[in-house]
């Protein structure tokens, strides 16, 4: 996939309408952010499930054991996964919920719930949410990140992801991780590229980190 928007211009926006943000831009340099590949919304939303509060590691662990069941080891099939025995699933490491989660996936891609990525690439934002978090544990979070790193959306805000809370709380200050409606009213000027912005939060956090690396002089 490609980024759907200009994304020197975007930054150049964002630098020009906002100060603080534009000093985050000057510190963690380029925005480098392209889409990641996806063969089809079940493939990267069936990976999603897996990878649900999981480390890296051990998410692909169990991603790997779960596609050595199916004799495509290259793309898992919903139909394929509706015939496997759940037994398979939890014995390569998922949770029952998962299970149900994949399951559903399968079911709501087969019966067109779950568009194409043809069709995803034509509806907006808004309509994406609304078709995909009518699978089982498929929240709006997951579907926002399926915009912005998949999809290469340029406006989308995710007030509940604590990476883009944590970096608002310290680019604009406070003690206490910001309510989902002030980061919306700060936002508002952010757009129609709030996704950048939010990639941009995210570097505030890691900004954060480095510096506390940082070891004063002996």
């Amino acid at each position: 996939m490609e980024l759907t928007y200009d994304p020197k211009k975007a930054v150049a926006r964002l630098r020009r309408v906002d100060p603080k943000l534009r000093e985050v831009i000057k510190r963690s340099g380029p925005f480098t952010h392209r889409p990641e590949k996806m063969q089809s919304p079940f493939q990267a939303l069936f990976r999603a499930v897996v990878y649900q509060q999981l480390s890296g590691k051990a998410a692909a662990t169990i991603m790997g054991r779960v596609v050595a069941n199916f004799p495509s080891k290259r793309a898992v099939r919903p139909q394929a996964v509706l015939e496997m025995p759940d037994q398979k699933f939890r014995a390569a490491g998922m949770s029952q919920a998962k299970v149900q989660s994949i399951k559903d996936l399968a079911a709501k891609t087969l019966d067109g719930t779950v568009p194409t990525l043809g069709k995803l690439s034509k509806m907006s934002d808004e309509e994406i949410v609304s078709r995909l978090v009518q699978v089982r544990g498929i929240g709006v979070w997951t579907v926002e990140m399926l915009l912005i790193f998949r999809l290469g959306r340029p406006d989308v805000l995710p007030v509940g992801d604590l990476g883009v809370r944590r970096g608002f709380m310290l680019t604009y200050g406070g003690e206490e991780l910001p309510h989902a409606d002030e980061m919306i009213a700060h936002a508002e000027c952010w757009r129609p590229y709030r996704s950048v912005a939010s990639w941009y939060m995210w570097r505030a956090v890691d900004l954060s980190q480095k510096e506390k690396l940082i070891l004063p002089d002996a």
